[in-house]
């Protein structure tokens, strides 16, 4: 395991520029909403259908329960409950991105993903400090590609959060 390893993002943003366009990261954007979001593909182990899962008795309302993944027990996280972003809808749309983080796999009901970009560390801005639905300890910045923007989010420390409490549960269990 590796202790005090950064996000790969945020090492692009900060990072000196070796070549003359900088370090590329590839991100997988999703849509909760009208907005754009993006997260770091390394932690993207998959991207599934929505499928029923079975609800886990005084789960927070975001947890939408557990689906048995070949074998392994996932937590369904829905993004927009999350964010308080209105009421979920189903439909083909619907996307779990199935994460693997910190060892321990959890997946993300968002409403749709819509490929996947490389951004260089010139198009990532920081993220403004303002009051949110998503709290800016969250994201890493906003990443722009042509007319687009994206709020990049640091998955590691929303799913490792106090709140979420799903990695660091698993870790010290």
């Amino acid at each position: 395991m590796l202790t005090n390893a950064k996000d790969p993002l945020k090492q692009a943003a900060s990072a000196p520029s070796p070549a003359a366009n900088g370090p590329k990261l590839e991100v997988v954007t999703f849509k909760l909403g009208e907005e754009e979001y993006g997260i770091d593909i390394q932690k993207v182990q998959e991207l599934r259908g929505y499928d029923a899962v079975t609800r886990i008795a005084n789960a927070p309302e975001y947890i939408k329960g557990v689906v048995n993944l070949r074998g392994i027990i996932v937590p369904i996280i829905d993004m927009r409950i999350k964010f308080a972003l209105g009421d979920p809808t189903y439909d083909q749309f619907t996307v779990v991105i199935v994460l693997n983080i910190g060892g321990r796999v959890v997946g993300m009901v968002v409403d749709s993903v819509s490929d996947v970009i490389t951004l260089t560390a010139e198009q990532i801005k920081p993220a403004p400090e303002m009051g949110s639905v998503l709290d800016t300890d969250y994201l890493i910045g906003l990443g722009t590609l042509d007319e687009r923007m994206l709020i990049l989010v640091d998955i590691d420390r929303l799913m490792s959060s106090d709140e979420m409490g799903l990695v660091e549960a698993a870790a010290t269990a």
